[in-house]
């Protein structure tokens, strides 16, 4: 009877081998996985919804999207799809925009629009409805100054103008226009 004798040294080495090996495995590819984002840095995603923006009590936009996105300290929101948006002035809305893209300061209420862009002059005074259509246009809420500066479409009752290029400041009425295209009935 031959009995087998255990060298438990080189047991215990390979053992050893084995789980340093496994370690230093687990350290490199731990290693390539990305840091997960500290917390408050990271950018919000909210899908079909309203975001309206607010000065002091009053309403001064809302835009009903299919995909928004605020940036992480909240300044910045870049709206996807915006299906009805709305500026207030005074509290009443005076002007309905819908949009392919909308990137809103949510500190000034300023933003820009792409893509196909409708903007739409609401009358409570019973003046012909004004609407404007682009693929870019400027907000400027401070001094409510509308700018299309790409090629635009301006209609205003019945009549229909292709201008260049559109500045209109709500607060005066002031239009102006860069070269035009169209007629003027009487």
């Amino acid at each position: 009877m031959t009995t087998k004798k255990w060298n438990w040294r080189r047991i215990a080495l390979a053992a050893g081998a084995v789980v340093l090996i496994w370690v230093i495995v687990g350290v490199v590819l731990a290693g390539r996985e990305p840091l997960p984002p500290a917390p408050g840095t990271q950018a919000l995603t909210l899908h079909g919804g309203r975001v309206t923006g607010n000065r002091m009590s009053t309403k001064s936009w809302m835009f009903e999207y299919q995909k928004a996105e605020m940036s992480a300290d909240g300044m910045l929101a870049s709206v996807d799809g915006v299906r009805q948006g709305v500026l207030y002035k005074n509290g009443k809305p005076y002007l309905s925009v819908t949009a392919e893209h909308v990137s809103v300061n949510t500190q000034t209420f300023d933003f820009t629009a792409i893509g196909d862009v409708h903007v739409t002059q609401m009358q409570d005074n019973g003046g012909a409805p004004r609407s404007f259509d682009s693929d870019f246009i400027q907000w400027v809420n401070a001094t409510k100054m509308l700018m299309l500066p790409h090629p635009s479409i301006v209609r205003s009752g019945g009549q229909t103008l292709k201008v260049t290029s559109i500045k209109v400041n709500f607060n005066t009425g002031e239009i102006r226009f860069g070269g035009m295209q169209g007629g003027v009935g009487s």
